[in-house]
């Protein structure tokens, strides 16, 4: 009986032993950085305000959600509707360990510029409102 349970024993180790070895380990990293958490909440709050609620102003464009850059820049974009590889007209970033978020693009410079630049700084404050209170 324990010759058995030795050679059981000898024969998973032998068969453990043939088993590949990783060559490298991968670290995730334990937590989210600020960019990707300020990022996050300003893309939902993007997506609510400007898409699910059907507002007029971004009805020609799609959002393009890219918060899962292996750059250390999570953003989104806006592109012409159904275009997603298309030229970006507002790219919506933020970088590394920072909460400040930048956005640039043609859709500044248009009539809308404001209304986008301020729902941006006020998303990135943590103010989830569609539209600035006087």
């Amino acid at each position: 009986m324990r010759l058995a349970r030795f050679a059981l024993i000898a024969g998973f180790v032998a068969i453990a032993g043939c088993q590949s070895k990783p060559t490298a380990v991968v670290t995730i990293p334990a937590g989210k950085s600020v960019a990707l958490r300020t990022m996050e909440q300003v893309g939902i709050a993007a997506q609510t305000c400007w898409f699910a609620s059907k507002d007029k102003t971004f009805q020609k464009y799609s959002f393009a959600n890219e918060l899962n850059s292996m750059s250390g820049q999570p953003r989104f974009l806006l592109v012409p509707k159904g275009n997603f590889g298309g030229r970006p007209l507002l790219v919506v970033q933020a970088r590394g360990n920072s909460s400040r978020v930048e956005a640039f693009g043609p859709l500044l410079e248009g009539e809308h510029g404001a209304r986008i630049s301020s729902d941006v700084d006020r998303w990135s404050r943590g103010d989830s409102r569609c539209t600035a209170t006087a």
